[in-house]
């Protein structure tokens, strides 16, 4: 009898013990969900979006197991009003079986859009069965409503002081800057007001570094031609790095000469030099816009032979 009830003791500890094991394998698994980092809406991640226009969006995901796809949805809010009822859904299936992936997508805002405030839903699916959602907050308005607006009107490029690039043309498509030749550019924007900042780069691609607002720059990776700003502009118009008054140019265009030991960033400029920034190969001409009143930004960028 003893014998016998200690058998069954043993026995249902046993089942006691792979029941417990199972709930913790089972808690495990249910644990086990993606994870998402660095989560960017809009250009300098301002939460904003204008119909019919360029969208961007960012976000570094790790899965529990593999990847099925990363979906996301704009989605109305119940407590906002809109003209219409309107949503908006994508599935990226490109990141299937990956474990790590950086999901980097631009796309447009659908013309039959609602203009107002949306939730934007981030979905991980894991082939593991879990998910994760992230909601976020996006803005969407029509281009009419946006506070400001930049565009480039004017954006040339200068070899020697002679035109090299102008009105979305090269003047010779053989040319390429050599050591001592120099570079420089009068940009200009219009629908800007309130204060904001420009930068002009030049990039070396072999850096491969593709900054796609003012925030983003990392300055040991670029070589600052201009910095210019401006302050409290009540209504929106012209901003320029060699502004016009109307009778003259109150600023002098910048000039930077190739193989420069400094670049001409402020308020220090960077030691190219002990950089190595000047190197042969392809550069990036780079403009990033930051309209600091409104968290709105702009970049425009040119591709420049550089034979050193």
């Amino acid at each position: 009898m003893k014998t016998t009830k200690l058998i069954l003791a043993s026995l249902f500890a046993a089942i006691a013990f792979t029941s417990c094991s199972n709930d913790d394998s089972e808690q495990d698994q249910e644990a086990a969900v993606p994870t998402i980092d660095k989560i960017e809406l809009g250009l300098g991640n301002n939460e904003a979006a204008t119909i019919g226009q360029d969208f961007h969006f960012n976000a570094e995901v790790t899965a529990a197991d593999k990847i099925e796809n990363v979906q996301v949805k704009i989605i109305q809010r119940s407590t906002e009003t809109y003209s219409k009822v309107w949503s908006h859904e994508i599935t990226w299936t490109q990141y299937a079986d990956a474990k790590n992936a950086t999901v980097h997508k631009h796309f447009d805002i659908p013309e039959d859009a609602a203009e107002g405030k949306y939730d934007f839903i981030i979905i991980v699916n894991d082939k593991n069965g879990s998910k994760l959602e992230v909601k976020k907050n996006l803005t969407i308005y029509k281009l009419e409503n946006i506070p400001v607006n930049p565009v480039a009107s004017v954006f040339t490029v200068f070899i020697n002081d002679a035109f090299l690039y102008r009105k979305g043309k090269f003047s010779n498509a053989d040319a390429k800057f050599k050591n001592n030749d120099i570079f420089s550019s009068q940009v200009t924007l219009e629908g800007v007001k309130g204060d904001g900042i420009m930068y002009l780069l030049l990039i070396n691609k072999n850096n491969k570094h593709n900054p796609e607002s003012v925030d983003q720059i990392d300055f040991s990776k670029v070589i600052v031609y201009d910095v210019f700003e401006h302050k409290n502009v009540a209504d929106a118009g012209q901003f320029s790095n060699v502004p016009w008054d109307g009778t003259n140019f109150t600023r002098e265009t910048p000039k930077l000469t190739i193989g420069a030991a400094k670049d001409n960033n402020v308020p220090v400029p960077q030691d190219l030099t002990a950089n190595k920034s000047w190197t042969s190969g392809s550069y990036t001409f780079l403009v990033l816009y930051k309209n600091t009143t409104y968290n709105i930004n702009f970049s425009q960028s040119l591709e420049l032979p550089f034979a050193l």
